[in-house]
């Protein structure tokens, strides 16, 4: 991979784990992580993941005349207890389906143990134009093959 990017997190046990500090910018006066916050550490792990399986969504958007981009459809999220300033957050992500136009993957977020935050996020597979485009069935294997080893 010729990317200049650096690959964040690594691929274990079936899924994505990436590794994250709480900093001032993410608290909210109260001092726990504001709730839309979440969303970045959530975005964080699905694009490192895509990294590490050796994928650069730039690259994708270029790869023929069509285009290829991954957009959130939707995302449900279940907020189980807060994260506060200066805790190590790991945000875990696994390929649930990945085929057609679309991915499931599922995220979390834990403090050690603890789980934080719980979510479903099912990704759009779009073209430049936006208009719906199946995923590159190279790319939807190597997914679940990442995942395959979950139970």
């Amino acid at each position: 991979m010729n990317s200049p990017f650096l690959i964040a997190g690594e691929l274990e046990a079936g899924s994505h784990r990436l590794v994250q500090r709480v900093y001032y910018e993410d608290t909210d006066f109260s001092g726990l992580v504001y709730h839309a916050r979440y969303l970045h550490f959530l975005e964080r792990g699905r694009t490192d993941y895509l990294r590490c399986l050796g994928v650069e969504q730039r690259e994708l958007l270029n790869a023929d005349e069509e285009g290829l981009v991954f957009v959130v459809h939707r995302m449900e999220i279940d907020f189980k207890g807060p994260a506060r300033m200066d805790d190590v957050l790991t945000i875990r992500t696994v390929t649930e389906k990945a085929g057609g136009a679309k991915m499931v993957l599922s995220q979390e977020i834990r403090r050690g143990d603890t789980l934080l935050i719980a979510a479903k996020v099912i990704i759009a597979v779009i073209n430049a134009k936006g208009r719906p485009r199946r995923l590159p069935e190279k790319l939807a294997v190597q997914m679940l093959a990442a995942s395959e080893t979950v139970g």
